[in-house]
């Protein structure tokens, strides 16, 4: 059985009007999806892996024991020097440890020639260890490929 379906100049108009209003609104940008490798049972993990879903991002996990996710942050690039509790992979970026989102999307917006972000450690007050307003200074790193950080953000103490 054949279908026909008919469109009225109206239809039409409304429906490309709204698809180019959608591809314009800020909000209704595809954000890419992050994958975290995590530790097994790790609570901050989980707040991080929360926290970036409160921020609008999709996010997928997974648990890796022991040398499984040390060998993982080796794969991405992640310099022993840098590595922190989980690793978050982004259109092709690393999220190494405790990214704020907000650096997260100036990252995927300036598109920087690095393997990605790292906040070393896990400082009290990051996305996922504390109240924000409690925090320790802490800097997010960019991680260059010769093994090299850059400061890309600096978050003062607070509290």
């Amino acid at each position: 059985m054949t279908h026909t379906y008919k469109l009225s100049r109206r239809s039409m108009m409304s429906s490309s009007l709204a698809m180019l209003a959608a591809s314009a609104a800020p909000g209704w940008a595809q954000v890419p999806a992050i994958h975290v490798v995590k530790g097994t049972g790790c609570g901050c993990c989980n707040a991080w892996v929360a926290y970036l879903r409160e921020e609008g991002f999709s996010v997928t996990d997974e648990e890796r024991y022991g040398a499984l996710l040390t060998a993982f942050k080796s794969e991405v690039g992640v310099p022993p020097r840098m590595i922190s509790c989980h690793t978050g992979m982004v259109d092709g970026y690393v999220l190494e440890g405790h990214v704020p989102a907000t650096e997260i999307r100036r990252l995927l917006e300036e598109r920087p020639d690095v393997i990605g972000l790292a906040v070393p450690g896990m400082p009290y007050g990051s996305p996922g260890m504390g109240p924000e307003e409690e925090r320790e200074a802490y800097e997010v790193l960019l991680i260059n490929y010769d093994g090299t950080g850059e400061v890309f953000a600096n978050y003062e103490q607070l509290g």
